[in-house]
C-alpha cells in the first residue's frame, strides 16, 4: 500500500483539487492519504473531514497548533500504514501524477527525491534563496541531489522507521537517509504555479535551513564520537597556547625580559586553560554517548540484509 502524508497549513482551496489529482493519478493501486492539519486556522480541516466522510482513504492528523512541517511530517510518517511512504505539498504545486514513477524507481532505490527542474516560482524570493541553499546542502551533506527543499519525496517504510527529526531537518531526510546507509535517487518532476493561498516560506526559511544543514553536517559527522571533535579543537588551543607561553618562557631564560609586561603570556595562559575545558566537554560527551545507546538498545549501524 501507498501511504501519501500531506502537510497543509491553511491550504483549503487547494486541498479538494489536490485529493481529486491523486485520486486520478493512483487509480488501481492501493492507497491511503494523509492529510496533516498543522494548525490551520482557515477550513482545512473542515474540508479534509468532509473528503473523509466521503472517501475512506482519506485520513487526516489534526495537530493542536502549528508545529511546522518537519513535526507535521513525523505525525504522518507514525499514522501510516503503508509498504511505501510518499510525502508531497498541499499546495498543488506538486503533481501527483509523477508519484508512479517515483514508485518504480523505489525498485532501484531506497529514497528518491523530487527535482523541480522548472520551477514555477519567483525568481528573488524563491529561487534564488534555494539555489543558494542547494548548493551549500550538497557541498556540506556530499549528496549529489538538485533539489533538497522539493516537497514530493518517496520512501520505503523502513527507512524511516526511527527516524528522529527536529527544528526543520524534513529538508535533509534523504541526507540522513544516505549516512544511515540507504540509497536516495533523483527525478525530475513538474511543477506547477500556486494558484490559490499564500506561500508560507520567506528569506528567514534560508537562514533556518543553514542553522539546521550545520546541526547535520556536526550531527553526521560526530554524533557517535563527539571526542574526536571536542578533543581536536581543544588539542590545537591547549597546543597553542603551551608554545607561546614556551616562547615566553625561553625569553626570560636566554634573555631576561620581563614577562609580566607581555599580552602574549595571558593569551597562552587563556588558550591552554580554553582547550582543557574544550577537551573534557568532548570527553563528557562521549561517555554521555556511550551511555545514551547502551541504555536504549540503538545501534550506530543499519543493518541491510542478514543470511543466518
Amino acid at each position: 500500500m501507498i501511504s501519501i502524508v500531506i502537510p497543509v497549513y491553511n491550504e483549503h482551496e487547494n486541498i479538494t483539487p489536490l485529493y481529486e489529482s491523486i485520486e486520478h493519478a493512483l487509480h488501481g493501486l492501493e492507497y491511503e492519504i494523509i492529510f496533516v492539519d498543522d494548525g490551520s486556522t482557515d477550513e482545512s480541516y473542515h474540508t479534509i473531514r468532509e473528503l473523509h466522510e466521503k472517501d475512506g482513504h482519506v485520513k487526516c492528523v489534526r495537530l493542536a497548533r502549528n508545529f511546522g512541517k518537519t513535526a507535521a511530517l513525523t505525525a504522518g510518517f507514525e499514522m501510516a500504514q503503508g509498504d511505501i511512504i510518499v510525502t508531497m505539498d498541499g499546495d498543488l504545486q506538486n503533481d501527483p501524477g509523477d508519484i508512479p514513477g517515483m514508485i518504480a524507481m523505489l525498485e532501484e532505490y531506497d529514497a528518491v527525491s523530487g527535482w523541480r527542474h522548472d520551477r514555477k516560482d519567483p525568481l528573488l524570493s524563491k529561487k534564488v534563496p534555494s539555489r543558494i541553499s542547494n548548493r551549500l546542502s550538497r557541498w556540506l551533506t556530499g549528496l549529489p541531489i538538485h533539489d533538497f527543499n522539493c516537497g514530493l519525496k518517496a520512501y520505503k517504510k523502513e527507512t524511516l522507521e526511527g527516524l528522529e527529526l527536529y527544528g526543520e531537518m524534513h529538508r535533509y531526510i534523504p541526507a540522513i537517509l544516505t549516512w544511515k546507509g540507504y540509497t536516495v535517487g533523483e527525478m525530475k518532476v513538474k511543477h506547477h504555479e500556486r494558484k490559490h493561498g499564500e506561500s508560507k516560506y520567506g528569506f528567514s526559511r534560508l537562514l533556518r535551513g543553514l542553522l539546521d544543514l550545520i546541526n547535520f553536517k556536526f550531527w553526521a559527522g560526530y554524533s557517535t564520537r563527539p571526542l574526536h571533535f571536542f578533543g581536536a579543537v581543544g588539542l590545537v588551543l591547549f597546543v597553542a597556547g603551551f608554545f607561546a607561553d614556551l616562547y615566553l618562557v625561553m625569553l626570560k631564560l636566554l634573555y631576561g625580559e620581563r614577562l609580566s609586561e607581555r599580552p602574549l603570556l595571558l593569551l597562552g595562559m587563556l588558550l591552554m586553560i580554553i582547550g582543557f575545558q574544550i577537551f573534557m566537554i568532548g570527553f563528557l560527551a562521549e561517555i554521555m554517548v556511550r551511555n545514551y545507546y547502551s541504555s536504549s538498545g540503538k545501534k550506530i549501524y543499519t543493518v541491510r540484509e542478514k543470511l543466518e
